[in-house]
């Protein structure tokens, strides 16, 4: 009776958990928005740099990571490094974009940023889950939840009943 009552809680808990997925996936996809803008400002910034070298951004690029200076082959890095994440940044957003309310959740945590997840984590805000992604997150998680604890407490079930079975077969054949 406890372990039934228990998974119950456990699955309300965890579906009021999981119906926050779909405002978390939009608060980051906002978030993943903003950061990409940012990084294509920046990135565009080095395109015209380059440009008014005559130089194409592959080949500043290549000069920078070939200076002998540290602090110009860092900043190639860098700059490599920008270009890369601006790209995995703009094919996350296209994803979710055109993901449904449960694809978006897959996506973004297949995919996600840990500098983007942290920083939307920091400034979560719970909604309330009236939209039908939400509702079907918490009926997921809710079930998933209730299914773990089922789980969970099925070695100690098995082991309550052969208890219960060996006390009752010793009541019923007493020497």
């Amino acid at each position: 009776m406890f372990a039934r009552r228990f998974a119950l809680a456990v699955a309300v808990l965890a579906g009021l958990i999981g119906s926050q997925g779909p405002e978390f996936a939009q608060q980051y996809r906002q978030r993943l928005g903003g950061a990409l803008e940012e990084l294509n400002r920046i990135i565009a910034e080095f395109d015209a740099e380059a440009q008014a070298q005559n130089l194409t951004p592959a080949e500043g690029l290549s000069r920078l990571e070939g200076n002998a200076d540290p602090l110009a082959r860092q900043r190639g890095e860098d700059m490599a490094e920008a270009i890369d994440r601006a790209k995995r940044l703009s094919e996350q957003l296209q994803a979710i974009a055109s993901g449904s309310p449960l694809t978006r959740l897959y996506v973004v945590a297949r995919d996600f940023d840990p500098e983007i997840a942290k920083s939307a984590l920091d400034n979560y805000e719970p909604a309330a889950p009236l939209s039908l992604g939400a509702l079907a997150a918490a009926g997921i998680a809710a079930f998933w939840g209730w299914a773990a604890t089922h789980l969970i407490a099925w070695p100690f079930r098995r082991r309550s009943r052969l208890r219960a079975m060996r006390a009752q077969s010793g009541a019923a054949n007493p020497d």
